[in-house]
């Protein structure tokens, strides 16, 4: 599984390379390198298949009957991308060191970098679009931590929370897409969707799967009208920025319309829906970014103008306008990484990015000012550089499309138009910053070049940029064909990678580019003067007012609904529940099935009997509450006989246990509360409940009786007929549980470790005054151990241990399992706790209660992987018999692994949950053994 573990490569290192942070900058630095490092290694050998037009694919089964399998794909689109992400990952690393400051977390730092590299390496190289959209959304969630990394600036912040908003939301609209296509399908892997590609086109649903996916991606790469996040994200710090927003993650967007061309474009709604998007952006952003004096600020918006164009080139449908879009994704990324790198070298020995003061520092740092000149004109389209080869190209495909009348001359002037705004902002760029006098009260004077080798991640994308404007066909000929074919899913189109094609109409556009920016730049205090008649827009003044404005509403109707009575929340529950059900139920007109009822015996009645008196009782007590509790335990008591009669062993078991561990439970926490509560609702509510108990009650009953009576088909049978040949045991009820449910199994312990620590985390440190006496006023015994119980206790301790794992061992075969056996384990220790007091129980436990949490849930989860070793989904379980000396033919089944999980995060969640309850108790009688 090479592709797997490229993209596996990045998470790993992110949980190590935290761990060198102590040992310096220089050593976290080179850790973090090692994992993009050895993925270009893994990526190399791959690389002659990828050229020849091979699609290289490793799947691995998962859930495959929801279509979600651990696909990677590996073909010439995914392979340019994966390589501006390991490559110019690699450098930000190195360029990183010397960035950062010493206070700041380095090793939080790295860790998120290497995450969102192995986030941005599975969008790419995913094969199934779902697992697609789990990396898509992790992209969204640790670019939001990256952009807020100086979590003390409150503009940081605001930042981070847009850039999540409008790329959570957007991540939603494509959920539905990609839902929608697998509709269509009837497949979510790639190969099968690129394969339906007219399928999806003729099917009425494909203006809506257009729109879906088209937010997704417009929302990502900070397409009009959702482009305002990108420039607000530039408070994050500069190697986030030349990361994620000008090579990575704003591409995620533009890899998803490259990725899904052949399948939803070459209709009228792709050319308007994406052409228009793309042309306005490429405006908008081109516009806006003449007149930021940010340096970074203006960067961002050239930026969206760029993402624009490559939209734009996408939304042409012609095959060479494509061609020319995934050239120029190359192109961006090269020249505009390595101005972001130049920008924070600037800002870091000048202490500003602000233009207006940074003047005339060609005197001072002329090797910087050199690499982000070159930089500058690459972005500009200056000729000998790779920017104007794809420009070049943008100018062309602008001339080719077949628009009617006057129609024909707009993309094309618009096209120049957008190029020279192009070269008065990188004339601006490079003259403001370099030249136009001397510097003005800068933080730091007099600036200095950086170190050595924060200059070498810049120098290397610089030299790109003239390597591949100066020798296009040998550096990235072959990389952009194969990423060309692998867009357009078929034959690429011909096209020359030469420096000049001769006197053409392109190049003159180029020229009026050219100069007619520089004459807007030498007229750029008319144009700013022109521009401050106009309201800059504040958009994330705009962006916090929608979401005040959305808050003050959201608590206005949680205001409306909830008033902090449990009881009410309950009515408004159930009340519902009867208001949506009560029609269909008339419907069917519920009533006695064929089958007819169960004759009931006199042991069935009486049982039935207690239990509704008991749950009666509990209602009517409720205000003595240890009376209520008493009735209520009796009610558990007999569900659980209720699950041994209808042969339910192992429910009947775990009925018990959970009865004692949650009666447990709730005396402690009845120790806070009064013996007795006054009346508090009036003869209305309490009628009003009465009629809501009776019309939920009634309705439960019948649409139970209508399906015990009526036969149906259950799935019961598949797992009587396959527990023993499927999964190695007789217990049905435990084998669904390790075994064809495990998957649930493994969610619920994991909900139950969550929970437990969650309830640990708010109890730690909380205090609550216990009353002084009893009910009736009694003041508490001082002997809160009595020795007579702690007597008794401690030899049941061994004894319920051991029965504990009999149960546990046996429980593959005969009631029982890892589930009741951690109860009863539970209960053995609890007993130990109530006896003996809380200090006495953990001087004998040499773990905190957490930890067998950790252990049960890590347990779980490297069992279920371990299955893919031998090439089978999560969690496949395997099971052979084995002949042991004396004992005699021995079962072994791998499910007992999991189940062992189990047990110990049972043990560890009931213990953790009742211990800090327990804990309560003792901090508010401080009694000297537990004070």
């Amino acid at each position: 599984m090479t592709l797997a573990l490229v993209v596996l490569l990045p998470f790993l290192g992110a949980i190590v390379a935290p761990l060198f942070a102590q040992a310096g900058r220089t050593a976290i630095a080179i850790a973090s390198s090692v994992p993009p490092v050895i993925a270009l290694a893994a990526l190399y050998p791959l690389w002659p298949a990828v050229e020849a037009g091979h699609v290289l694919v490793q799947t691995q089964s998962w859930l495959p009957d929801i279509g979600l399998s651990l696909s990677f794909r590996l073909d010439g689109l995914s392979l340019l991308f994966a390589l501006l992400i390991l490559i110019i990952g690699l450098l930000i690393i190195l360029y990183s060191r010397y960035y950062l400051k010493k206070h700041e977390n380095i090793g939080k730092f790295y860790s998120l970098l290497l995450t969102f590299m192995g986030s941005m390496l599975g969008i790419v190289m995913s094969s199934n679009l779902v697992l697609m959209l789990v990396f898509w959304e992790l992209t969204s969630l640790v670019s939001f931590l990256l952009i807020s990394f100086w979590n003390d600036k409150q503009d940081a912040r605001r930042g981070a929370r847009m850039a999540l908003a409008v790329t959570g939301g957007g991540g939603l609209a494509l959920l539905a897409g990609v839902l929608l296509i697998g509709q269509v399908v009837g497949s979510y892997e790639l190969d099968d969707v690129l394969a339906a590609a007219q399928l999806v086109k003729a099917h009425a649903l494909y203006p809506v799967i257009l729109v879906l996916v088209l937010l997704g991606a417009f929302t990502k790469s900070a397409q009009f009208p959702f482009h305002f996040w990108l420039p607000h994200a530039m408070q994050a710090p500069t190697p986030v920025s030349a990361y994620l927003h000008s090579a990575t993650m704003v591409k995620a967007g533009i890899f998803l319309m490259a990725r899904l061309y052949p399948v939803l474009a070459g209709t009228p709604e792709w050319f308007y829906l994406v052409s228009f998007t793309g042309m306005v952006t490429l405006l908008v952003g081109a516009y806006v970014a003449l007149f930021k004096h940010d340096m970074k600020g203006l960067l961002a918006h050239s930026t969206v103008s760029h993402l624009g164009l490559i939209t734009l080139l996408f939304g042409m449908g012609t095959k060479l306008a494509a061609v020319a879009a995934v050239f120029h994704v190359i192109n961006h990324a090269t020249f505009k990484a390595s101005l972001f790198m130049a920008t924070g070298i600037i800002d870091h020995e000048t202490g500003t990015r602000d233009m207006r003061q940074i003047n005339g520092l060609w005197k001072f740092m002329p090797y910087t000012a050199t690499l982000s000149m070159v930089a500058a004109a690459s972005m500009a389209g200056v000729p000998l550089l790779n920017g104007f080869l794809s420009k070049e190209m943008f100018f062309a495909e602008s001339l080719e499309l077949n628009l009617p009348g006057l129609w024909a001359y707009v993309p094309p002037v618009i096209a120049t138009l957008a190029g020279i705004f192009a070269v008065a902002y990188s004339a601006r760029f490079i003259h403001d910053v370099f030249f136009n006098g001397k510097p003005v009260d800068l933080p730091i004077y007099p600036p200095h070049e950086p170190p050595r080798y924060m200059k070498i991640p810049v120098e290397i994308l610089v030299f790109a940029c003239v390597m591949v404007g100066m020798f296009p066909a040998i550096s990235v000929g072959p990389l952009l064909n194969a990423a060309s074919a692998a867009t357009l899913a078929g034959d690429v189109p011909d096209y020359h990678l030469v420096v000049i094609h001769g006197f053409n109409l392109p190049l003159v556009m180029s020229f009026i580019a050219f100069f007619g920016g520089l004459l807007m730049y030498t007229q750029r205090q008319r144009f700013f003067d022109f521009h401050e008649r106009f309201r800059e827009i504040d958009e994330k003044a705009v962006f916090e007012a929608v979401v005040a404005r959305l808050s003050e509403k959201a608590r206005a109707l949680t205001s409306f609904i909830e008033n902090g009575s449990l009881q009410r929340y309950a009515m408004l529950l159930i009340v519902a529940t009867i208001v949506v059900a009560i029609y269909p139920m008339f419907e069917l007109g519920l009533s006695i099935g064929s089958m007819g009822i169960s004759p009931v015996d006199a042991p069935t009645v009486v049982a039935g009997l207690i239990l509704i008196t008991c749950a009666v009782g509990t209602a009517a007590m409720h205000r003595e509450r240890l009376y209520a509790l008493i009735l209520l335990s009796v009610v558990g008591l007999m569900v659980a006989l209720a699950f041994a009669r209808f042969s339910a062993p192992d429910l009947a078991m775990t009925q018990l246990s959970v009865e004692v561990v949650t009666i447990v439970l709730l005396m402690l926490a009845l120790y806070y509360l009064p013996s007795w509560t006054p009346v508090e609702a009036s003869r209305f509510r309490r009628w009003r409940d009465i009629v809501i108990a009776l019309l939920a009650g009634a309705g439960m009953f019948l649409v139970t009786l209508a399906m015990l009576t009526r036969p149906f088909d259950s799935i019961s049978r598949y797992f009587l007929e396959n527990s023993v040949s499927g999964g190695g045991g007789s217990n049905v009820v435990n084998v669904i549980l390790v075994d064809f449910r495990g998957f649930d199994t493994l969610g619920e312990i994991t909900v139950l470790g969550i929970a437990a620590l969650g309830i640990f985390a708010m109890l730690r440190d909380a205090k609550l005054a216990a009353p002084p006496t009893d009910g009736q006023g009694h003041p508490w015994s001082t002997d809160a151990h009595p020795t007579m119980l702690q007597q008794i206790s401690r030899p049941l301790l061994p004894m319920a241990l051991m029965v504990s794992v009999y149960i546990f061992l046996r429980g593959h075969n005969l009631p029982g399992g890892g589930f009741i056996a951690g109860l009863v384990t539970s209960v053995a220790l609890i007993v130990q706790y109530i006896a003996s007091g809380m200090h006495w129980s953990h001087r004998r436990m040499p773990f905190s209660l957490t930890t067998p949490i950790g252990l049960g849930l890590l347990a779980a989860t490297v069992t279920g992987m371990a299955s893919f070793a031998f090439g089978f989904p999560f969690l496949t379980s395997t099971f052979s018999h084995m002949h042991w000396p004396l004992v005699g033919d021995f079962e072994l089944a791998s499910a007992m692994a999991f189940d062992v999980g189990v047990y110990l995060t049972v043990v560890g969640a009931t213990l953790t949950i009742l211990a800090s309850l327990g804990r309560l108790s003792m901090k508010s009688n401080a009694m000297p053994e537990d004070s």
